[in-house]
């Protein structure tokens, strides 16, 4: 009964992963689509001025580090191997926290690596988020940028709170 739960387990973050992947790939081409050029269109305003849709093509990382830089490839390719490993350790086993935590953050990555080989070296961002009465704006980032975030910030919570008590993973006895 374990050894199937894990099994489902791994299938739904392998689930996760595809879910992210597409959704981000996506809702890149509808941007793509509906605002080429990019910037050349006025913000679309989904929630009043503060969280609006505003195509940019990012040739770097996150907040356009590494810009037009070959060794960025290199290093989000090292990462997506680095949780493909953690990720392998807790194969057939493990919570399932866990493994949607590890879905979210590797279909992120390989989503704007997949982005990056299919547009020639940059990925589309496209949410914009800010405070205009404080001067306050955020990068402008992707679906995948924010899964891989949001991924990274519920590991640490679950590395950070995990033994505060037991999770009932398939693999915990």
């Amino acid at each position: 009964m374990i050894a199937r739960r894990a099994r489902i387990y791994d299938a739904l973050a392998l689930l996760a992963a595809i879910v992210v992947i597409v959704l981000d790939q996506w809702t890149k081409s509808l941007v793509v689509q509906y605002l080429s050029p990019p910037m050349s269109k006025p913000p679309i305003p989904v929630i009043g001025n503060y969280l609006t849709i505003f195509y940019i093509q990012n040739s770097g990382a996150a907040f356009g580090l590494f810009a037009n830089n070959v060794a960025l490839a290199v290093l989000i390719a090292g990462a997506i191997c680095v949780i493909t490993y953690l990720y392998v350790r807790t194969l057939n086993s493990g919570p399932l926290v866990y493994k949607l935590i590890f879905g979210m953050i590797i279909g992120g990555a390989v989503g704007n690596l997949l982005d990056r080989a299919i547009r020639g070296g940059y990925v589309v961002d496209f949410i914009f988020f800010r405070i205009p009465e404080i001067n306050y704006h955020f990068a402008i980032f992707n679906l995948a940028d924010a899964s891989i975030s949001v991924g990274v910030f519920l590991l640490f919570l679950a590395i950070l709170f995990g033994n505060l008590r037991k999770t009932g993973g398939a693999g915990d006895k």
